[in-house]
């Protein structure tokens, strides 16, 4: 019985994330392309420190590099059963978006911003596939991590030719939409799931941090787009966390059957 409940449980959730992505798809395909707005570049802070232009904007980056740093180097020495490639991809991306992030705001641009949003691609992508691969069937990640870190790049490479954000707001936002869906969904097979939500609520407020940043810039003289790195990195930090501290549920009702 639990296990025919797990499998209802499991289609569900499989049905549920293929109808979302195909409605999503469908809203983006009939809305007008979404072009990179210039103004972005502008941001409060462009003050120099030690030679370093927009320095706090800079330098705010360095938390993704810690944070990545480590967990990249402590899920490749300690591989997850379920996603041991995309916990460490992950993590991967997220170091490398301190210096992507940190090479664009140096001199923010539209060529400089595609070495930010490149390597954000793959931290979203291996986070995706990771859930997906542990909530459902360690499969997907052999089958769909490498494409889907292809897709996500190519959707910044479009936006690149293109100037049409669409394909990139899709790679960004939908993999975050997944995560109460899987957590609500599909019974926890690790402790400390909650953590996902906890990240999410961190990434939730970087963006709120960073449309405010001119005014939270003009109150306490620290940028919001700065506190939105750190914001950003917390998220990580969320899931290097969960990833450290949880062990496999024991389904208690599982042992009865046994017995």
């Amino acid at each position: 019985m639990v296990s025919n409940t797990m499998t209802l449980q499991t289609k569900r959730a499989l049905l549920i994330t293929a109808v979302l992505l195909i409605i999503s798809i469908a809203i983006l395909v009939s809305i007008t392309p979404i072009q990179q707005d210039l103004a972005y570049h502008n941001f409060a802070d462009n003050q120099r420190v030690a030679g370093i232009p927009n320095a706090w904007n800079v330098l705010s980056n360095l938390p993704f590099l810690i944070v990545g740093g480590y967990g990249f180097v402590y899920c490749t020495r300690n591989r997850q059963s379920y996603a041991p490639y995309s916990w460490p991809v992950f993590f991967a991306g997220i170091a490398v978006i301190s210096f992507g992030s940190a090479y664009y705001h140096w001199a923010p641009n539209n060529p400089s911003l595609i070495w930010d949003r490149i390597p954000m691609t793959v931290a979203f992508m291996g986070l995706f596939i990771g859930l997906l691969s542990e909530a459902i069937n360690p499969k997907i990640e052999q089958v769909f991590l490498i494409p889907a870190l292809l897709v996500g790049v190519f959707s910044v490479i479009y936006w690149r030719i293109s100037d049409d954000l669409r394909f990139y707001g899709l790679i960004q936002f939908f993999p975050l939409v997944m995560i109460p869906i899987i957590s609500w969904l599909i019974p926890a097979r690790y402790t400390h799931r909650k953590y996902l939500l906890y990240g999410l609520g961190f990434y939730a407020a970087a963006k709120i941090f960073e449309l405010y940043d001119k005014q939270i810039y003009s109150m306490i003289h620290f940028s919001g787009h700065s506190i939105k790195h750190i914001l950003a990195a917390g998220g990580a930090l969320m899931v290097l966390l969960m990833i450290k501290r949880r062990h496999i549920v024991e389904r208690k009702v599982d042992k009865h059957i046994n017995h």
